[in-house]
């Protein structure tokens, strides 16, 4: 029998077991002696081009008012009132130890001039000017302003750092939420294999491989723009696929074993079959991948590629890493999976797949009933999906121990809840020049519904542009607020321009979130067009085959769909005690490309055993079907056991943006590895029946032809 390319890698490396080791080894440890020595460069690149908020930021640049730094807020509160003598002085005292610190350029006292103190006199704040954006600040020496701040405290007295760089004071690790996951996810497949050492391969596997991506893409950071929160979405997704990819190789392999296969032939064969099926799945998620690229969202293509990149090196682990480690301990699996297979018999205990098979013939009895069923749960928890707000997560979002929330709170109490996401207005231009222009907008935006406040304009530097700070009257993450910026936009600012000839642009954080989401929704079907088309072509020629794509496609899409319904729930709803606010403006499409990706592999490891059956058999689609989901079902519900495990840990991050992802992609999996591939799934090929298999002879003849059975 001719054996195909995965045999003779997997032969290879069963033979030379002991160098592909090294070689992963020194991959590994040459990608993080590298990694140590050059330390990383991520950068966050929000850029928008074409973006009104982003024609602000350029003009502001263009006349001299570009950002060399940014500030935070040392926020006070005191009952009695900031303007004691005795607390002015104790806060004049930490203010100039403050000034005194690394990366500050000035420090403006609340005590200065008007409106850094509230009404009431209980709350103010004063202003630190930092030397670097918040981006490039040190967490370090943020946390040395906010250990001086502290000191001041006392007698009534309260502190409070706020401001961007703030917020990662209240920022820890991923590492409790990786351990956590792995443990979990070693535990499962103890459980399925019976054996330690059997359970620790995949996950040795997973680690291989994001351990030396993740390597690589420090190095990268210093080329390509790559953003911090990076790294730990290749942890999420590298260490699930990794150990699926491993997973299925190793099944087929202890199944192989059982039958009696002497263990090198036995790793050749489970390479030649199961190791077709990674390799197509892995693909498929690079492909729903790259199709993030053509969104040109500046940080999130960095994104794409990384995780792409993460998945290549994952599949490749577990096509030649897997089948040296098999050569390792193939003696030993080999009698251990051959005595549990013995006395599992001699207990008199069903064969393995058993209830699968009957599962399966359960659901063939009545599968427009189960199809129904199925679908109209899953319909209903999709629509909650189309009322989803995006947006960016602030410091209002933060867990209310953290001091950026405190301070955050404090501000709104004290000035109003639009204080902590303003507005910018920049005029440009006008027959009176751009100070009165601004001055004239100022007065306008004064009396427009859902504007508390705004201050007096600031020109800048040339004196050739302004630019006026509009507070809203609605906290930033708010509907409200939301509503103002299309009505500043569209109706307040376009009448002051037309009667001054001024150019006016509304920017600023809140503007600039705004954008962001636009640009996503604008350039989402066109992304969804590319990511499910090409996977829908892979499909037909791998399956030869019209139906089955078009049927992965959609329940592909329905399983999204039910991920982003409960996203909204609960994070944006506040569902189960969370903190309520939008959903990160990128996290959809993020979800969308991964979980299309993770779908269709779990619908390549059922489907090709059942084509596997079914070219067996060519009369009985039905038994196809049961056998496919008999070999399959347990593999598959244990990868998405684990899936669901490593990214329902990520929970525990205190990243709000690594919560979303975790939890969205944990239902996702959920939902598709147990209610649609175990009875959708099988449901739907029994009432295809035959034609699941048909495909146009015009159709076949232009598709390349890729044999997924071993013996090509």
């Amino acid at each position: 029998m001719k054996q195909g390319v995965f045999a003779r890698i997997a032969g290879f490396a069963h033979r030379r077991k002991w160098l592909a080791l090294i070689l992963w080894v020194a991959v590994m440890g040459g990608a993080w002696t590298v990694a140590s020595v050059a330390g990383d460069d991520y950068r966050n690149d929000f850029s928008l081009p074409g973006t009104e908020s982003q024609q602000a930021a350029d003009l502001l640049a263009e006349h001299g008012a570009a950002r060399a730094g940014d500030t935070v807020e040392i926020v006070l509160h005191d009952d009695g009132g900031l303007r004691q003598p005795g607390v002015q002085e104790r806060v004049k005292n930490m203010l100039g130890n403050v000034g005194r610190l690394p990366k500050v350029g000035q420090v403006h006292s609340p005590y200065d001039g008007e409106g850094a103190i509230s009404k009431d006199g209980t709350i103010g704040y004063a202003t630190v000017m930092l030397d670097v954006p918040s981006d490039d600040m040190p967490k370090a020496d943020t946390q040395r302003i906010f250990d001086t701040a502290q000191q001041v405290e006392g007698d009534g007295l309260q502190a409070e750092l706020g401001g961007d760089a703030a917020r990662l004071l209240g920022e820890g690790g991923t590492g409790a939420a990786e351990g956590t996951g792995l443990l979990a996810a070693l535990v499962i497949l103890v459980l399925m294999f019976g054996t330690v050492i059997a359970a620790g391969l995949p996950i040795i596997i997973a680690l291989f491989a994001v351990g030396s991506t993740v390597g690589i893409i420090v190095v990268a950071s210093h080329v390509f723009t790559i953003a911090d929160w990076t790294p730990p979405v290749m942890i999420l997704v590298g260490l699930g696929v990794g150990i699926d990819y491993a997973l299925l190789i190793f099944a087929r392999y202890r199944a192989e074993l059982v039958r009696g296969t002497e263990p090198e032939r036995a790793t050749v064969n489970a390479m030649d079959a199961a190791g077709r099926s990674v390799f197509f799945a892995g693909c498929t998620v690079i492909l729903a991948l790259l199709g993030l690229v053509a969104l040109g969202l500046g940080s999130l293509q960095g994104m794409a590629l990384s995780v792409a990149l993460t998945v290549l090196v994952t599949m490749l682990a577990a096509l030649t890493l897997l089948p040296a480690l098999l050569g390792i301990f193939g003696r030993r699996f080999a009698r251990q999976f051959t005595q549990r297979a013995e006395r599992r018999q001699a207990k008199g205990k069903a064969a393995e797949g058993t209830a699968w098979r009957r599962l399966a013939a359960v659901v063939q009895r009545r599968p427009l009933a189960a199809l129904l069923t199925a679908g109209v749960l899953l319909g209903a928890l999709v629509f909650p999906a189309f009322g989803m707000r995006l947006g960016f997560s602030d410091a209002g979002s933060d867990a209310p121990d953290t001091t950026s929330r405190q301070a955050y709170d404090l501000l709104s109490e004290g000035f109003g809840p639009g204080f902590n996401g303003p507005l910018l207005v920049v005029t440009d231009g006008g027959s009176g020049g751009a100070p009165q222009a601004a001055a004239t907008a100022a007065r306008a935006l004064s009396g427009t519904p859902g504007v508390r406040a705004a201050a007096d304009p600031m020109p800048t530097p040339d004196g050739k542009a302004a630019t006026v700070l509009v507070f809203p009257s609605s906290a930033p993450q708010d509907k409200e607020t939301s509503d103002l910026v299309g009505t500043l936009r569209h109706e307040v600012l376009p009448k002051l321009s037309a009667q001054n000839g001024t150019q006016y642009l509304v920017g600023g954080a809140t503007a600039a979130s705004e954008d962001y989401s636009g640009k996503v929704a604008d350039r989402l079907p066109l992304f969804m067009a590319i990511v499910v088309g090409l996977s829908v072509l892979l499909l037909m020629a791998v399956f030869r085959s019209v139906l089955i794509p078009l049927k992965a496609a959609l329940l592909n899409l329905l399983s999204i769909g039910v991920a982003l319904g409960a996203m909204k729930l609960v994070f944006q709803d506040g569902w189960f005690g969370v903190e309520p606010g939008p959903i990160e403006a990128y996290l959809p499409v993020m979800v969308f490309a991964i979980v299309f990706g993770l779908s269709m592999d779990y619908e390549i490891f059922l489907i090709s055993r059942i084509h596997e059956e079914w070219t067996r058999s060519k009369d009985d689609p039905s038994h196809a079907v049961r056998e496919g989901l008999a070999h399959t079902g347990s593999v598959i519900t244990a990868a998405g056991a684990i899936m669901i495990v490593i990214f329902g840990a990520f929970m525990l991050s205190p990243q709000r943006l690594l919560q979303q992802t975790g939890f969205g992609m944990a239902v996702a999996i959920f939902v598709d590895a147990v209610i649609i591939r175990c009875l959708i799934v099988p449901a739907a090929m029994e009432l295809m029946g035959h034609r699941a298999w048909w495909l146009p002879a015009p159709l076949a003849r232009l598709l390349p032809k890729v044999e997924l059975e071993k013996g090509a």
